[in-house]
């Protein structure tokens, strides 16, 4: 079997952005369990007020609790967005918020990952001065305030795996190169390009239609 083919064959994208959300200490999945609203505290609140400052709803840092700064934060947004207006984040409001959190997210890991188009590739290099595959991604999914594994087993092995079919920007890609198993990765900008740091021309954008990959 050739190395390209090989390539082709042992792709498995893996869904980022499942794993990005879970932020502030608090998974996506049980954010949107329980009705939020005035005098509740707690990690839920918490995390309702980091999405509503992602948006720019919310000016001051997250304190996790619900008092009259958030639930100004909420009527505005509501009002934004033609929900219900009645500061109490019920299911729509957490859909909506949700939703835009992760548009957000998607932009800014794709506008980050592009600031470092042409760093050189370095065999264990996490910084702009030189980045292997994992060390880019890991930096990138950093400057954005969420944690990845080190190496690209492990980032492998922490994602939601998806269809080709399903990719959304923000998520990763992983290859068979070198060795069996994912030992390359990049994150996926859409249009069928990813973003990685290659190991003969450093940081670049490819196309997943290309037949090396």
């Amino acid at each position: 079997m050739s190395k390209r083919k090989h390539l082709w064959k042992s792709m498995l994208a893996v869904g980022a952005i499942v794993l990005s959300l879970q932020f502030a200490g608090q998974a996506e999945a049980a954010f949107g369990d329980t009705t939020l609203k005035y005098g509740m505290s707690g990690e839920d609140v918490n995390t309702l007020q980091v999405k509503l400052k992602a948006s720019g709803y919310f000016s001051v840092n997250p304190t996790g609790y619900f008092g009259p700064i958030t639930k100004d934060a909420v009527i505005r947004y509501q009002r934004a967005k033609g929900l219900a207006v009645d500061g109490i984040v019920g299911r729509q409001t957490f859909a909506a918020l949700n939703q835009n959190f992760k548009s957000q997210l998607q932009y800014s890991l794709a506008a980050t990952a592009k600031q470092y188009i042409g760093v050189p590739y370095h065999w264990g290099g996490e910084t702009p001065s030189g980045f292997d595959c994992s060390g880019y991604s890991q930096f990138v999914f950093a400057k954005n305030g969420l944690t990845l594994p080190r190496v690209s087993a492990d980032q492998y092995n922490t994602g939601t795996p998806i269809a080709k079919s399903q990719l959304e920007v923000g998520d990763l890609v992983f290859f068979t190169t070198y060795k069996p198993g994912p030992s390359h990765l990049g994150i996926y900008l859409g249009n069928d390009q990813f973003i990685h740091a290659s190991t003969s021309k450093g940081v670049i954008i490819s196309s997943l239609s290309n037949s090396y990959w």
